[in-house]
């Protein structure tokens, strides 16, 4: 029977928390959070232990063109898939050791946008986290919570301004990332994937703004997880079951995000009510097929 990963890593996890330098609290002064090489050499032991053999990249070619047209000078965006908290950890991994010096340079340029919720929740998973560079937001999904749980319309309208606050600073994080030459990774779907809750697999209606900020992107699939969420604690990052696993990560081929998102909405129809949703779920559409594609190789 699998472990939780926090029975398999206590040991690991004291340590990474003891390295730990990240902010515990998000503001628009920290929003840019570079990794911690200290803690990244923890996390690479747990994806090296949890890699099945037969793990690897499928689309090697297409990885090479998108840091190719980065190297360019293009702005490069990578949608993924997302099914746990080690998708980013072990992609870097299988890039820097399955895709030589071009994979080494790619897992370098990789910028995660992540939720604040990474820093703000748990110690633990903040160390976690800080392995990798990352710029943090303040999801839609979050703000909702909060302005439920406040207790006075003051309270609500802190919390937004906060979240304006923050968003603001990592829009100009970003462009800054772009202009550096560094990847924005997104999880298009904002959360992880939980069997049984198909919405958890929706393409977020913000991702269209991602389209139009950048030139171009690659969706990168994710089929096999050394982690699977326990449903009884769905909360609980570290009460994730982890054991060994088969993992391929493909790419598709690189996408011009502009000429792309223009023919798909040139192709709906002049009444369409949520035109930037529908892009999104065409996106998700090209994800499930691009998996169920790469499955049959595993």
């Amino acid at each position: 029977m699998a472990l939780s990963i926090r029975e398999k890593y206590a040991d690991m996890f004291k340590s990474l928390a003891n390295l730990s330098v990240a902010a515990a609290k998000i503001d628009e002064t920290n929003v840019y959070q570079k990794e911690n090489p200290q803690t990244r050499k923890f996390m690479d032991k747990l994806v090296e232990d949890n890699m099945a053999e037969g793990s690897r990249l499928e689309g090697k070619e297409n990885f090479r063109a998108f840091l190719d047209a980065v190297k360019s000078g293009k702005h490069g965006l990578i949608l993924m898939e997302h099914y746990s908290n080690t998708d980013l950890p072990a992609l870097c991994y299988l890039l820097e050791h399955d895709l030589g010096e071009e994979g080494k340079d790619l897992s370098k340029r990789i910028v995660a946008i992540a939720g604040m919720k990474l820093n703000e929740a748990n110690p633990l998973v903040r160390a976690f986290a800080e392995s990798f560079t990352r710029v943090v937001i303040y999801p839609t999904r979050s703000l909702t919570k909060a302005e439920e749980k406040a207790q006075s319309e003051e309270e609500k309208l802190e919390e937004e301004k906060r979240a304006r606050t923050i968003n603001l600073a990592a829009m100009r994080a970003m462009d800054k990332c772009k202009r550096d030459g560094e990847v924005i990774l997104v999880f298009p779907s904002g959360t992880r994937y939980r069997p049984g809750h198909p919405e958890t697999k929706r393409g977020l209606r913000e991702i269209d703004s991602y389209l139009r900020m950048f030139d171009v992107m690659i969706l990168v699939t994710i089929n096999g997880s050394a982690l699977t969420i326990d449903m009884n604690n769905p909360d609980d990052m570290l009460a994730d079951l982890i054991e060994p696993a088969v993992q391929i990560f493909g790419a598709s081929p690189v996408i011009d995000c502009k000429q792309f998102r223009k023919d798909y909405l040139a192709s709906l129809p002049a009444d369409e009510a949520d035109p930037k949703q529908k892009v999104i779920d065409h996106i998700m559409e090209i994800f499930d097929e691009q998996h169920e594609k790469i499955e049959k190789l595993r």
